[in-house]
């Protein structure tokens, strides 16, 4: 009988899970795709292929818990589909939009604008290795920082809306320079976020979401990069709003023991 040394060890099934990193590679298409419609001036098309990469991020992992799926390639392959979407996808359209005219300006500004590009990419990335290290031991409720998601978000809307109100690239170059960092430094922060993970608890949610909904949809149906925008405005200054009023509540005082 063969030893504890000599026994071969069971042969693991190789192979990956097809269907939620198919989705992870449409969110990772998608993401490539606003790179080059923003280089070739499609700044439109770009930021919409970023929010489909939004919707495709958040299928995939939703997926792969329905459908018991879930393993260590797909949440790697997952972060680094996430960076080329959310981190660099949208700060070279932003770069190639309007932080490029900053050149317009002299050297030291033609390096600040493609710096804060960079920032808000490192950023993205750095967001994303420490959510990958403190899976499991967070409350789900929220997250850590800005998610690299809503960033992209934050400034994929900043750009389709100012296009559509129909501000040029220059004139928007101061604006599109602030959202650019704060979402970047917003990334990295210890701010937390509502992660709508854990709501609702069951299948049952108050009537009043209903009709919350319908008037979103309707919303979304009339102008579309504008709501984007607010929206995305309104869950970015959530955060620290939150957090001051945290901050200025008194201290819990622990009940006196018996």
């Amino acid at each position: 009988m063969p030893n504890d040394e000599t026994a071969t060890p069971a042969t693991r099934p190789r192979g990956v899970y097809l269907l939620p990193n198919l989705f992870t590679t449409g969110g990772l298409f998608a993401g490539f795709y606003a790179i080059v419609a923003g280089i070739n001036g499609r700044f439109d098309d770009a930021a919409i292929a970023v929010f489909v990469a939004g919707l495709l991020d958040g299928i995939d992992g939703r997926v792969a818990r329905l459908t018991n799926t879930q393993s260590d390639f797909g949440m790697q392959y997952d972060s680094l589909a996430d960076l080329v979407s959310f981190g660099l996808a949208p700060a070279l359209v932003m770069y190639t939009w309007t932080l490029s005219n900053l050149s317009e300006l002299g050297p030291v500004w033609a390096k600040v604008g493609w710096s804060a590009a960079f920032l808000y990419a490192a950023c993205a990335a750095l967001r994303l290795a420490r959510f990958n290290t403190m899976v499991g031991t967070t409350d789900k409720r929220f997250f850590i920082g800005l998610a690299s998601p809503a960033a992209a978000g934050l400034m994929m809307s900043f750009v389709w809306a100012a296009i559509e109100e129909g501000i040029s690239a220059a004139d928007a170059r101061w604006l599109a320079l602030a959202v650019t960092i704060m979402a970047g430094l917003m990334m990295v922060s210890r701010v937390r976020y509502w992660s709508f993970k854990a709501a609702p608890v069951s299948e049952r949610v108050p009537f009043l979401w209903v009709p919350v909904l319908v008037v979103i949809f309707v919303l979304l149906a009339i102008d579309t990069p504008r709501v984007l925008f607010g929206i995305a405005v309104m869950y970015v200054l959530s955060g620290p709003i939150f957090w001051l009023a945290g901050r200025g509540r008194p201290p819990r005082v622990p009940a006196p023991s018996e």
